[in-house]
């Protein structure tokens, strides 16, 4: 088996500052994941978020809402445990992108007005976490080390 691509996937020089990232925005994420998927922290679960995407043009609703709910809360765990996480800020990164132009966007900036700051903050952590990889206490660094 060719190991090469998945450890590439896992090296990190990134340090405890990857780290500091990581963990936060893991709990922010795996809440987020929670309320689509399971109804959690007064979320909607994924009947009513896949009918209020629907409402605002996402379609197929459900589907969507299994979508973001899945790379929302699995991506938050993978942060959180430092398991494939530039693929996870990948994913997390692209689901930033379509909260911001499909929900956000048009109520400008700040979020007092539902606006994109908050998610355009996840965005540049995803994306700073893509390029970075895990750092430091990381499940990808004893992966690696095991692969050879």
């Amino acid at each position: 088996m060719n190991t090469s691509f998945i450890k590439t996937l896992m090296t990190t020089n990134a340090g405890f500052a990857a780290l500091a990232l990581r963990i936060p925005t893991a709990i922010i994420f795996i809440a987020h994941g929670a309320q689509k998927l399971f109804g959690s922290f007064g979320g909607y679960g994924l009947e009513g978020t896949g009918q209020w995407m629907a409402s605002i043009g996402l379609e197929p609703g459900y589907q969507l809402a299994l979508l973001a709910g899945c790379a929302e809360f699995f991506g938050g765990i993978a942060l959180l445990i430092g398991l494939l996480v530039r693929p996870a800020a990948l994913m997390l990164s692209i689901t930033m992108v379509v909260a911001i132009f499909s929900v956000h966007f048009a109520n400008g900036l700040f979020m007092t007005n539902n606006g994109y700051e908050f998610a355009l903050a996840l965005f540049a952590i995803s994306i700073s976490l893509m390029f970075s990889g895990a750092g430091k206490l990381a499940l990808d660094n004893v992966l690696k080390q095991r692969l050879g």
